[in-house]
């Protein structure tokens, strides 16, 4: 058992409203993280065949089993719940009744929009952190962190990645996208999600896409949605502002674990990580992680967007803090080089007030100030964020 960097958010949470509502990736630890922050609440899973009868046979006799709220697991299941709930929650106007968890968003989340709108909190729980990691004595080799991604299971079983993430896909395919859409090809399915993992760090054109799948462009975005609501991937949006420059307006892909996409790529083994060509986008996945979850560990947005204009002058990460952005490159070098400032004096340059605190995130040791830059090794990513 590992302990969460979210959990005490979690319970500030539900203080101060009535119903707490975690997702995430399915085995990203939701329902461990909620049962051992209320060990004393009442459990139910949605996804048992016995709870699934009862729901279906009678919801409101349900419910009326956890007068005083409970755990209820896997949500989605069943958000139709989530109108009686609100019911509830009115009535006894009582902090931290129901503690929620879903794996997708898919109708989810418009359901908890019309039902408990101002009545919950909402927190987005990603697989383990660099921290949560080195907290558990399970630092690793860079090349073995991005073979093995950072899902809990695979540390705590000490499972091999390969295997633990063919099972992963298969679950994910057979269950969750046949309850999401119909999809009727899953080979032309898995090959879509086998070429995002080729795309890590790209600006996503689904035109491309779908020439290489053979589906339409229209398909191709719905199967993206799919993707983001069932915590496959994630889409980093560009940064909007008025300097003078036409700004790349389509977003970036990235995956929602490095280990899942380095299985999609069919990397196996540390050598062949030390060797694929890949190897830096799934580094610079693995760091903008890091800044997502320390966001979202807290309970906050990531605030984060990335920079490119039409002359091709890129920044990988801007944070947006206030008036200010903090401006992030991030390489897997072990040894800096000057040139790794380019980017970050460009933006200085045209953007003089607002950036501060420019840094560079690689994979050397050292840590210190160049320049007017911050050097920090990539298992002290997340510190890109401060202020300071």
């Amino acid at each position: 058992m590992f302990n969460r960097d979210m959990h005490a958010e979690l319970l500030e949470m539900a203080k101060q409203y009535p119903v707490v509502t975690v997702t995430g990736p399915r085995q990203s630890g939701k329902t461990t993280l909620v049962r051992l922050a209320f060990p004393d609440k009442p459990y139910v899973n949605l996804e048992s065949i016995a709870v699934k009868q009862l729901v279906e046979a009678d919801p409101v006799g349900f419910l009326d089993k956890y007068p005083d709220g409970a755990i209820i697991d896997e949500i989605q299941c069943h958000p139709e719940l989530l109108s009686d709930i609100q019911v509830r929650v009115d009535a006894k106007q009582a902090a931290g009744m129901f503690i929620l968890t879903g794996s997708h968003q898919v109708g989810l989340q418009g359901a908890i929009a019309q039902s408990l709108a101002g009545r919950t909190a909402v927190l987005h729980l990603l697989p383990m952190s660099l921290s949560e990691l080195a907290a558990a004595n399970q630092e690793d080799t860079l090349d073995a962190l991005l073979l093995k991604g950072c899902f809990p299971r695979i540390y705590h079983d000490r499972l091999d990645p390969t295997k633990a993430y063919n099972g992963y896909v298969q679950t994910y395919l057979e269950r969750d996208v046949r309850q999401m859409l119909e999809v009727k090809n899953l080979h032309a399915f898995r090959k879509f999600i086998t070429l995002c993992a080729g795309r890590i760090g790209q600006v996503f054109n689904k035109e491309s896409m779908a020439n290489e799948v053979g589906v339409s462009s229209k398909t191709i975005a719905h199967w993206l949605s799919i993707l983001e609501a069932s915590y496959i991937i994630f889409l980093l949006p560009p940064y909007f502002e008025n300097i003078g420059k036409r700004l790349i307006k389509s977003p970036k892909l990235y995956f929602c674990d490095v280990g899942l996409a380095a299985y999609l790529l069919g990397i196996e083994t540390t050598t062949q990580m030390s060797r694929d060509p890949l190897r830096g986008q799934l580094f610079e996945n693995l760091v903008i992680l890091e800044l997502i979850k320390k966001r979202w560990n807290q309970g906050l947005e990531h605030r984060l967007h990335f920079y490119r204009d039409s002359n091709q002058n890129e920044v990988d990460v801007l944070y947006q803090t206030g008036h200010h952005v903090i401006p992030i490159e991030i390489k897997s070098s072990k040894t800096f080089h000057a040139s790794f400032g380019r980017a970050l004096a460009y933006l200085k340059r045209i953007m003089p007030e607002r950036v501060v605190h420019a840094t560079v995130v690689y994979a050397g040791d050292a840590e210190q100030r160049v320049s007017d830059m911050r050097l920090l090794n990539y298992a002290h990513a997340a510190r890109a964020l401060d202020s300071s």
